[in-house]
């Protein structure tokens, strides 16, 4: 019996050296002195990223201003006297140049299964739609309209109705 209570009492002497031995460590490491020793060691390392060049982006084609040159150019004007300008190139039709605002963009074309012809630039969220009849430009990222009812000098000329053809008389 005696032996259970000495073991009892040396295995709680033991956990409570070990607790003790944990938390003086803990205080120890939170103390100015044991900050004071990490420092030197943190040093070298932010010194080591500091010089370290960051890696370079890989380049964004819809973020650089596309090349116009040898384009055919189209202009559009708008609801509320906007004006849109679109380049498009005949060796690339799976993309157009966008003016609005003073600032080209370059947006590629989606597939749809309606005709329309919609291009997107998904980096500044703009979505050019054209139908025969008017084109509209429209901001994916704050979902609104930025352009509406745009059309060039041929779908504001007014459609033409031919006269039916008087049937031959026999």
């Amino acid at each position: 019996m005696r032996l259970n209570k000495l073991l009892t009492a040396l295995s709680l002497a033991a956990l409570a050296a070990s607790t003790l031995l944990f938390y003086s460590e803990a205080l120890a490491a939170d103390t100015p002195k044991a900050e004071a020793q990490k420092k030197p060691a943190a040093k070298p390392k932010a010194k080591a990223r500091a010089k370290a060049a960051p890696a370079p982006k890989a380049p964004d084609p819809e973020a650089d201003e596309p090349d116009t040159q040898g384009s055919t150019v189209t202009d559009y004007t708008c609801e509320v006297g906007s004006n849109i300008t679109i380049y498009e190139n005949a060796a690339d039709d799976s993309h157009i140049a966008l003016r609005w605002k003073k600032r080209l963009h370059r947006l590629t074309r989606v597939a749809t299964t309606t005709g329309a012809q919609r291009f997107e630039n998904k980096l500044y969220g703009l979505i050019w739609i054209g139908i025969p009849a008017k084109g509209m430009l429209l901001d994916s990222k704050l979902n609104r309209q930025l352009a509406n009812e745009c059309r060039n000098a041929e779908q504001l000329k007014p459609a033409s109705v031919e006269a039916p053809q008087a049937a031959p008389q026999t």
